[in-house]
């Protein structure tokens, strides 16, 4: 039995020869290195390629894919006016309630479920998990165009089916990001981020025209067809990385352990840091999202006849500016990610404690365009942190599980502030307590740099140039699960033929 291999050195040069019964047959003998199993490969990873046309087509397909995502949900205030008069029209006595629970429902769906989207991502690929919840959106929207008069089939259209999509198709928009991009990584979250900002200054205007003069149920089909570019950047995201590894199967794990080991990553949760950080950040929000809800009504009672809306439009116009600029800046050298994200939660929390102190309409848009700008640099770094602390592997998940966590404050936060406002008739008590969260959230996150994660087994040494890959693979480096080149220091093999058998590598090795 003969066999042609071609052999690499330990400086990276080929070496061809014959093997027969294990020997190589150049006149030279030479040890076969033992041959990797797949759990000791499936480290092996990339090395993200910093740009290139596909990179920066992929940073516009999540720019887009945020955009869309965000900009429907965040001007769902036009909606909500038109369908709550509609309501009224047909003589609803709850009108009100109602259409604000189809938008409720929707921003609590795309939060809740994010954890599934993290799963999935890894179980079939971001791809195909952004494509489903470009379906999903898409046809969501699209159903509620037929059902404008019935509000309980909103609820199921609008709310949770729109919002399974958008939850699906955001988290693979964020992870994709790290396959291709590492030195720029957190300068390109800005911009992917800055999507949603961008479109929630545009979209409100086209919307309101849009419904003023079509309607609702033609509005919805025009929204149907922008949710359909998700699906079309969902055809971009090509990954570069290789899926998780399976679970390891060890003696006495139940199965029904090693089926949800299969599909949730425990190792995120063997991480210190990472739950440090991932129960700070909800925390911090359970005060953060009140200025948004309450701002229109504080300024209609401090500041009678000025702009109600403006001081959010100035949030969100330096949203975007700060996701950008503080991206750029995570990139610099030797800036710690996670004290950038503490200090822009300190910086909200202060200027939320320092809104009922406002004595000029002024001062108050002073305040906001600062809490816009330190609002983005929060938001850009979850991405960056997130594959900072859990890796290529686990970072989907981690960011999906973030983000589900999340959901409770997002939601219980306002209506708390609401129930203040109720019962004292002044937003002084309910900003200062909603300041609070933010801070003890960034205090908590020095922990991080108390504690240290267990190291894993040193990881393979990324291929620099994953473009220069063959079309094919043949079937042993299938089964290996890595491609040609060297891995973990040892030598690799490519085999040419497959006409020696296993057993006499097998002895060679053991020899």
């Amino acid at each position: 039995m003969a066999e042609t291999v071609k052999m690499v050195n330990g400086s990276g040069n080929a070496i061809n020869g014959t093997i027969v019964n294990g020997s190589v047959t150049n006149g030279h003998p030479l040890k076969l290195a033992k041959v990797e199993s797949p759990a000791q490969t499936a480290d092996l990873s990339h090395e993200p390629p910093d740009g290139g046309t596909r990179a920066w087509l992929v940073m516009v397909g999540a720019f887009l894919c945020n955009g869309v995502l965000f900009g429907i949900i965040n001007t769902y205030s036009v909606v909500y006016l038109s369908l709550q008069k509609q309501l009224q029209e047909l003589g609803d006595n709850e009108a009100s309630s109602k259409a604000a629970l189809v938008g409720s429902l929707t921003i609590g769906t795309t939060f809740l479920l994010s954890p599934v989207s993290g799963i999935l991502t890894d179980k079939i690929g971001l791809r195909r998990t952004t494509l489903i919840g470009g379906v999903l959106t898409c046809g969501g929207m699209f159903l509620s165009s037929f059902f404008t008069d019935n509000v309980s089939a909103l609820y199921f259209t609008y709310g949770i089916m729109f919002g399974l999509g958008a939850a699906l198709a955001y988290t693979p928009s964020l992870a994709i990001l790290g396959h291709y991009f590492k030195r720029y990584l957190g300068f390109v979250n800005g911009i992917v981020t800055a999507g949603s900002s961008v479109f929630t200054a545009i979209m409100p205007y086209l919307l309101d025209k849009l419904v003023t003069h079509h309607g609702l149920a033609k509005s919805f089909r025009v929204l149907s067809v922008i949710s359909s570019f998700v699906i079309f950047c969902a055809l971009l995201y090509k990954p570069l990385q290789p899926p998780p590894p399976p679970p390891k199967v060890k003696p006495g794990r139940s199965q029904f352990n090693t089926m949800l080991r299969s599909f949730i990553n425990f190792d995120n949760w063997k991480k210190k840091r990472y739950i440090i950080w991932a129960l700070s950040i909800p925390i911090a929000l359970f005060g953060y999202f009140v200025p948004y809800v309450h701002m229109g009504k504080f300024v209609k009672d401090s500041f009678p006849g000025e702009g109600e809306n403006l001081p959010v439009m100035c949030i969100g116009i330096t949203s975007g500016l700060g996701r950008v600029i503080f991206g750029f800046i995570a990139d610099l050298p030797r800036v710690n990610r996670v004290l950038l994200q503490q200090m822009s939660f300190v910086l909200i929390g202060t200027m939320t404690m320092l809104l009922p102190a406002t004595g000029s309409f002024w001062l108050l848009l002073v305040i906001a365009l600062a809490m816009g700008l330190f609002d983005g640099c929060f938001i850009s770094l979850l991405g960056p942190i997130a594959y900072d602390i859990c890796g290529p592997r686990g970072a989907t998940q981690a960011i999906g599980f973030l983000l589900g966590l999340c959901s409770i404050p997002l939601t219980v936060g306002p209506p708390v502030a609401g129930f203040l406002y109720d019962h004292t008739g002044s937003y002084k008590l309910p900003f200062i307590l909603a300041g609070i969260p933010p801070l003890f959230g960034a205090t908590t996150m020095f922990l991080i740099r108390c504690v240290k994660d267990v190291p894993e087994t040193p990881a393979a040494t990324p291929l620099k140039d994953p473009t220069h890959q063959p079309l094919a693979q043949t079937a042993w480096d299938c089964e290996n699960g890595h491609p040609n080149g060297k891995a973990n220091g040892h030598v690799r093999e490519e085999r040419r033929a497959t006409l020696a058998s296993t057993e006499s590598l097998t002895a060679e090795n053991e020899n």
